[in-house]
């Protein structure tokens, strides 16, 4: 069989964060190559906000919240709890604040800001309030020229048709930046519809990417190292069946193509992996479509299970929220996939429901299924066909947490992040409203609304996810690791291709962005001989 042979000295497989990785490579004079599987860049970072959770970097030095990273360090060693962990966090500590550094001397990457959204767990020593999360600017559609054709669209956009305007935000505008930071160092390239099929090995160390790009098979050649940096497995229900059922990826919000190539590539050449049971789990709310939208927090309502009880704090930070959906289902012998999001026409009034709002009224959501409407709370049981006498107790007990304020079960409204959806409204009925939950005489807590002003109204909150978080396992210059701990000469890994360092956690805002970032410039200095 011909295969047409190519050389550089990077590749990097996947156009998500690892374009980052690519400006850094390219712009030490490596010659260097991202091939993307698709025809566009971006992966799932371009369907997200782009918040990077980067302790102690200049941005939040810059807004006097930068002098706690070993506060920091302390509290990502409590909520992760696993020592085997402990050389990756000090290695993301370490890089994140140096990246950012780097890539705000170049005028495309320009100033990062902070953002203050509350770490995801309060409670923990170390926690802060504001977070550490720090976000790219905005960006100008007339900025980019031509290239602005090749970045993905938002989710609202390719499932909705939303049109988000002239200007790029989150995670399209630092795909957009780091599309044009690498182009213009003068040595990167960029190859769309390009496949990976395998990796090559020369006497135990990874040589090159073997690839199929535009229907030719081509072989790759790099001097330096490739980089895998092609997102998880959550599209592979193959691989979500063996790993995570019932969960089997049809539920993902990860990109579509995601389905797991640079895993078999690394496995194929013997690489250890870990955390294929776990996934950055978001919970989903289920749209007139028939599948979810990640849904960040819950104002009001409650979510009840098949026996028609309430189980968790419904404005949890996400990825917990989702895990105990996932957790009980498999502990507890009663369905929580899909759980019931139970509101009122109070609610609805206040705060609409999902993605595009739906103006003037559910209509849609009605006419689909999606939303379900009923007269009385008997009517609304057998809809969802839970117990009535149970599903009655639970919105009364309810109810009295929302005359005295306190949610004695679940303590929702407590914590920093519960609070910050007092001044949020994730969907609000009319796309012009973003207005604030304040407290009343009658309802003390904004998040405590209660259930009695029918029509009562039923939604479907399903375990979806951003991405799986299991893959390659690494070590702290992302080399991908054997089983017996050695490493595969030449392979990289960084985000969702890579073991979080995280664990089975999710320590605060922007950390699966974040490590994608910080592993991929510690991979890259490593190739280039320039790592600590």
């Amino acid at each position: 069989m011909s295969i047409n042979e190519d050389a550089y000295d990077v590749v990097v497989v996947g156009s998500g964060g690892g374009l980052v990785g690519a400006y850094v490579a390219a712009s030490r004079g490596l010659r260097t190559l991202v091939v993307e599987k698709t025809d566009r860049v971006g992966g799932t970072v371009a369907y997200s906000g782009a918040g990077l959770w980067f302790p102690g970097s200049a941005p939040l030095r810059r807004a006097g919240l930068g002098d706690d990273v070993e506060e920091v360090r302390a509290y990502l060693r409590g909520v992760v709890d696993d020592p085997s962990r402990e050389a990756l966090q000090d290695a993301y500590l370490a890089a994140g604040p140096r990246l950012i550094d780097e890539l705000e001397q170049n005028s495309w990457f320009r100033s990062f800001v902070h953002g203050p959204v509350p770490d995801y767990y309060a409670s923990a020593p170390g926690s802060s309030p504001t977070g550490h999360t720090v976000f790219p600017p905005p960006l100008e559609v007339a900025e980019l020229a031509e290239r602005w054709a090749l970045v993905r669209d938002s989710l609202p956009t390719e499932r909705f048709g939303f049109d988000e305007g002239p200007v790029l935000s989150g995670g399209r505008s630092l795909i957009g930046r780091a599309l044009s930071a690498f182009l213009e160092t003068g040595n990167g390239e960029l190859r769309l519809n390009t496949a990976l099929e395998s990796l090559v090995v020369e006497d135990g160390r990874v040589v090159g990417v073997e690839v199929v790009s535009d229907g030719e098979r081509v072989r790759i050649r790099a001097a330096r190292g490739v980089l895998l940096a092609a997102g998880g497995f959550e599209r592979d229900r193959e691989l979500r069946e063996k790993h995570q059922a019932p969960l089997t990826g049809e539920w993902s919000e990860g990109a579509p193509a995601n389905t797991g190539d640079a895993l078999r590539a690394g496995i194929a050449v013997g690489a250890d992996t870990d955390l294929l049971d776990e996934a950055w789990f978001v919970p989903g709310l289920v749209h007139p479509d028939g599948l979810p939208v990640f849904h960040t927090g819950t104002r009001g309502g409650i979510w009840v299970n098949g026996a028609g009880e309430r189980f968790v704090n419904e404005t949890r930070p996400y990825d917990q929220a989702a895990h105990e959906i996932v957790r009980l289902h498999h502990t507890t012998g009663v369905s929580h996939i899909p759980a019931h999001w139970i509101f009122d026409q109070r609610q609805l009034d206040r705060d609409g429901i999902g993605f595009p709002p739906a103006t003037p009224g559910p209509e849609q959501w009605l006419e689909s299924g999606a939303l379900k409407k009923a007269d009385s709370l008997e009517e609304l049981a057998a809809l969802i066909d839970v117990p009535f006498d149970a599903l009655k107790r639970t919105v009364e007990e309810f109810n009295g947490y929302a005359k005295s304020g306190v949610d004695a079960r679940f303590h929702r409204g407590e914590t920093p992040w519960d609070q910050m959806f007092q001044h949020i409204v994730p969907f609000p009925a009319d796309p012009r409203q973003n207005f604030p939950a304040k407290p009343s005489p009658e309802w003390p807590n904004p998040l405590l609304l209660p259930i009695d002003e029918p029509p009562y109204y039923v939604a479907t909150i399903v375990p979806s996810d951003i991405g799986t978080k299991g893959g390659l396992r690494i070590d702290t210059h992302a080399r991908v690791l054997r089983p017996d701990g050695r490493p595969i000469e030449g392979l990289y890994a960084t985000g969702n291709t890579a073991a979080a360092m995280s664990g089975r956690v999710y320590p605060g805002a922007g950390t699966p962005i974040g490590s994608s970032l910080a592993f991929g410039y510690l991979a890259v200095l490593d190739m280039a001989g320039s790592a600590d």
